[in-house]
């Protein structure tokens, strides 16, 4: 049976995460409060900032700014897309 958390996020009842997806107490605090779907959408914003912004996740000031990101994006003020971005039309 899988367990529920209130997500933050979404603010309804929604299935937990199975496992703490980012070390530390951040890491905490989204296996707590943070939806699956809350954390697919998350994904595919960083995705996207990864992409738009050239970012690579070995660099220690680009996982700063994914982190910063990520808490905008999951606990409040959302996260904004980078200058220019401009989805693609699927076909």
């Amino acid at each position: 049976m899988s367990r529920t958390v209130f997500c933050t996020k979404s603010q309804t009842e929604a299935e937990g995460l199975d496992f703490i997806p980012w070390p530390g107490p951040i890491g905490r605090r989204i296996y707590d409060e943070i939806g699956k779907a809350a954390w697919a959408d998350w994904l595919a914003h960083q995705t996207m900032l990864i992409n738009e912004n050239r970012l690579s996740p070995l660099d220690p000031k680009h996982r700063a700014f994914l982190q910063a990101e990520m808490e905008k994006f999951l606990f409040g003020g959302g996260a904004d897309k980078p200058a220019g971005y401009v989805p693609v039309e699927p076909a």
